[in-house]
């Protein structure tokens, strides 16, 4: 029966939703993916009206693919045909668990696979993830999207399907929001006799929300297909006398009619209401060391393998770069970094990542080995992660004369900087033994080619009863250990008993302030001090300063730190622990809940006096209950465990702010360990994570059942009051009682409770998760700065707690002391660097509400393009002396291609 204009016309979305691993790990569900697909793809083919939309995420259809590669022909097929709708995701990502970089990384992925399997949807669909970031509308419009379709994270305030979501830059895209979810519409072909009146009592339910707007029905659910009878069931309701006509439809289908210039309720920033659905929060805390695994694997491949290797050494990183991506991509699933699955799929997870940082590593090193091949074989080479010059500590071991009393390091502009000694490591790595018989065997089975004990062997010296090998960073190229060995057993029956010995270099382990260019590096070498030292960090009558900013311990074990201007924290670092009757997906306080947070002793010893790094580790003494009294969650345990907690402080020259180490051995279960430092009275925080900088009040929208915690993300860094904390990982924190307090830890049970005393349905399976009780040993570090910041000096703080200063021995010949500059940026912030189509591609973030002029240099540049995230050429830019400016809109996400005249990269094959 034909439209009319009395029938109100609703898209049947077939789709599925599929957790890639959750409740099970990836494998099992692949087994149940495979099912699906064989059964969904014949039917598609077969039926030129039924519609399949595969969940946004072409991680899927490879899972699938793998498995049955013969099938590519026909899913490409039907992908062309548009009757099957695939990406423009590789994985549905959470948002606030991953770097910006890595959701750009995500698309990137995602459209390339898209377009190979015949096109991308292009709806920018985010059914399930627990909150969206508030650069995301940026990110999505920078490749071309104009429509988004989310579930979670709305506000009150949005009364229709439609609104205009609003990135900081001003950037907007159109987005659908899912009433009742992804599956609004899962049990509307059911009852196959009453599949009518349920369309249309569909229908009448859905005018307050689409008002004139064609019905979007969700018809699917979490790892399931589609009835065989649908398409019938479908054809019956149209064909029938019925207000409504039903319509099968991928999702693209769907939203093509949607005006994309009305004017819309705009919604600004991030999503993390509770009002519409259930944001499950408490992910953000839960299995902290995969977060920390996480962002470190993203640090190393992001700012170390593929800037290093893009301008020092392009071929280092293909294609392990690209392959480190794939799995941080993979691992952002909102389902696998956010530690709310069974333990096995965080082992998978965990391993992933775990991959991804040896792939980076594995290219950052590769190409600090070829830079110390420029680097005097006595001189070590030190290298700078940062786009602008760095002066920061760097720890080293260098050779240097056991006579010496003290040591500094020369720089190649002939300027000496002191340097602190740590240790002095023993030089007699062997020292035993053998019979006669024995030693030219011992000698052999000792030696590995030229390497002797993880050193080179410099010399090889027979002596009376002893035979002595000098060992170090060095070797010599003619040494022939069969040829020794020989030698060896000729003259072994001089002595009835040897000694092995091996001797290594005159070492110590040193500390120095070090200058290096921007992503650049610098040699420096070890002479003997010729001059009185400085002190730039003391320790004096428990007061620890730098100059710049103090720090003491109270009474109470806690930290008073006082800034450069005056400011005072008292109070840092008070240890809150609380039990934790919730599961992974929200904390949940027992009925009757016992706070620990009075330590019952305290120890504070000196580590470091100075001169460049002093520091002292303050150890407290808790009685933590061991668990909850009972699986209700009414009480926590009676018997506790006496838990040590150290806090190591650290001050080093130079830096605005305190390092912390927190660390312990939870030996509890079901409870909350939180770090306090006191901020006063406040209106709320500035959080930073995924290209830009959150401001939040105090508490959230709550609605839906869930109660609105005003728990919430950041990830660089969380400013509150005079407090500036650097992070290290994406962390939770809250603003409480005149306190920012931090989540060290969150131990559960459970994947979800089906009785939680602040949710009010379950949010999965009761699934057991012994493994989310983190038992054992937790680290955590932070970074504390007293005193008003913008948000990009505070960015600045983070590079320097987070990127540290690489060095590695020399191994070039003998010579003059140099130096190199890479990439110098000033203005805006890098996110990240690397070689793409034989340019230099850098990704900039405005971290201002305000235009910033920035300017790049590099030498030898001779081109320079504006491209979007996709990498389609938007501009171009005048070139000067080896420099470019272009001024960047506030909180603007910025990609420049850069291109050289002259090669002048010092490209170099591997040591």
């Amino acid at each position: 029966m034909p439209t009319t204009p009395q029938r109100r016309l609703v898209h049947v979305v077939p789709h599925t939703h599929w957790d890639r691993e959750w409740y099970e790990p990836f494998q099992r569900f692949r087994l149940r993916l495979v099912d699906l697909l064989d059964e969904v793809l014949p039917r598609l083919a077969a039926d030129p009206e039924l519609r399949f939309t595969l969940d946004g995420q072409t991680a899927a259809v490879d899972d699938y693919l793998e498995i049955r590669p013969e099938a590519f022909d026909q899913v490409r097929d039907l992908v062309r045909r548009g009757q099957l709708a695939v990406g423009p995701w590789r994985v549905l990502a959470d948002s606030f668990l991953c770097s910006g970089e890595n959701l750009v990384r995500n698309l990137e992925i995602g459209l390339a696979r898209a377009a190979e399997l015949g096109g991308a949807m292009p709806v920018a669909y985010l059914p399930d993830q627990f909150g969206h970031a508030a650069q995301l509308p940026q990110v999505l419009r920078g490749f071309g999207f104009r429509q988004a379709c989310l579930w979670r994270g709305v506000p009150s305030i949005v009364d229709s399907n439609g609104f205009a979501w609003v990135a900081p830059d001003g950037s907007a895209v159109r987005t659908e929001y899912l009433p009742g979810g992804y599956g609004n519409a899962a049990v509307l072909f059911s009852d196959r006799d009453a599949t009518q009146g349920r369309a249309e009592d569909f229908a009448e339910r859905m005018r307050t929300w689409f008002g004139a707007d064609e019905v979007l029905a969700m018809y699917g659910a979490d790892h399931g297909g589609p009835l065989p009878s649908l398409t019938e069931q479908v054809r019956a309701v149209s064909a029938a006398d019925s207000p409504v006509m039903l319509r099968l439809a991928t999702l693209t289908e769907a939203l093509a009619c949607r005006d994309l210039s009305a004017e819309l309720l705009e919604v600004h920033g991030e999503l993390r209401s509770h009002a519409r659905a259930n944001l499950l929060p408490g992910v953000l805390s839960v299995r902290a060391p995969v977060k920390q695994a996480m962002a470190a694997a993203e640090r190393m491949v992001q700012r170390y393998a593929e800037p290093l290797a893009a301008l020092w050494f392009p071929a280092a990183a293909r294609p392990f770069a690209e392959m480190a991506w794939q799995r941080l991509v993979d691992a952002s699933c909102h389902d696998s970094v956010t530690g709310c699955g069974a333990d096995s799929t965080a082992a998978q997870v965990a391993g992933r990542i775990a991959e991804a940082e040896q792939l980076g590593s594995a290219v950052r090193d590769r190409v600090v080995d070829a830079l110390a091949n420029r680097v005097p074989g006595d001189a070590v080479l030190v290298v700078n992660p940062s786009p602008w010059p760095r002066q920061d500590l760097v720890r080293c071991s260098p050779v240097a004369e056991e006579a010496w009393a003290a040591v500094e390091f020369e720089l190649p502009d002939g300027r000496r900087v002191q340097a602190q000694e740590v240790d002095r490591p023993e030089r007699v790595l062997v020292s035993a033994e053998f019979p006669a018989a024995e030693i030219a065997e011992a000698v052999r089975r000792r030696t590995f080619g030229q390497v002797m004990y993880d050193r080179a062997v410099r010399q090889a010296v027979i002596g009376e009863g002893v035979v002595e090998f000098a060992v170090g960073r060095l070797g010599n190229p003619a040494y022939d250990v069969e040829r020794f060995a020989t030698e060896t057993a000729a003259r072994s029956g001089e002595h009835p008993v040897w000694e092995l010995r091996v001797v290594d270099e005159p070492r110590r382990e040193l500390l120095a302030v070090i200058p290096v260019p921007p992503l650049g590096w610098t040699g420096i070498r070890a002479v003997e001090a010729t001059g009185p030292a400085d002190a730039p960090v003391s320790l004096v009558d428990g007061v620890l300063s730098n100059g710049l900013v103090s720090v003491s311990v109270l009474d109470d074990g806690t930290l008073r730190i006082t800034g450069a201007d005056g400011a005072v924290l008292d109070g840092v670092g008070r240890i809150c622990d609380g039990g934790d009757a919730g599961d992974s997906y929200n904390y949940g306080p027992p009925v009757a809940d016992l706070l620990v947070h009075e330590p019952v002793a305290i120890l504070v010893c000196p580590d470091a006096p100075g001169p460049l790094l002093g520091g002292y580790t303050v150890y407290r003494t808790y009685e933590w209950p061991i668990g909850l009294a009972d699986a209700a969650g009414t009480a926590r345990a009676g018997k506790a465990a006496a838990t040590e907690v150290s806090m190591a402080v650290e001050l080093r020259a130079g830096e605005p702010f305190v390092r912390v180490e927190i660390r312990f051995e939870n030996r509890s279960r079901d409870h909350r360990v939180r770090w306090h430092l006191p901020v006063g009275e406040v209106a709320g925080s500035r959080a930073e994570g995924q290209f830009g900088v959150v401001a939040r009040g105090l508490s959230n929208e709550g609605g839906n059942g869930e109660a609105p915690l005003p728990t919430f993300p950041a990830s660089g860094f969380v400013t509150a009051g005079q407090a500036t904390v650097l992070l290290e990982q994406a962390t939770e924190y809250e603003i409480t009682g005149g306190e920012l307090a931090l989540t060290l830890l969150r131990s559960v049970g459970a994947i979800s409770r089906n009785l939680h005393p602040l949710r009010a349905e379950p949010a999965g399976p009761t699934t057991p998760i012994p493994g989310a009780q983190e038992l054992g040993w937790r680290t955590a570090r932070f970074g504390i700065a007293v005193g008003a910041r913008s948000d990009a000096e505070a960015m600045e703080l983070v590079e320097r707690f987070t990127l540290p200063l690489v060095s590695a021995p020399g191994t070039g010949e003998h010579g003059h002391l140099g130096d190199a500059v890479g990439l110098a940026v000033e203005g805006a912030v890098v996110s990240g660097v690397r070689e793409r189509e034989g340019e230099l591609e850098v990704r900039l973030v405005a971290y201002s509400d305000k235009p910033v002029p920035t300017v790049l240099r590099w030498p030898g540049l001779a081109t320079a393009r504006v491209t979007d995230l996709a990498g389609n050429v938007v501009g171009k830019l005048d070139v000067a002396d080896d420099s470019v400016e272009l001024v960047l809109r506030g909180w603007e996400i910025a990609t420049v291609r850069l291109g050289q005249g002259l090669p002048q990269r010092v490209i170099m094959p591997p040591s």
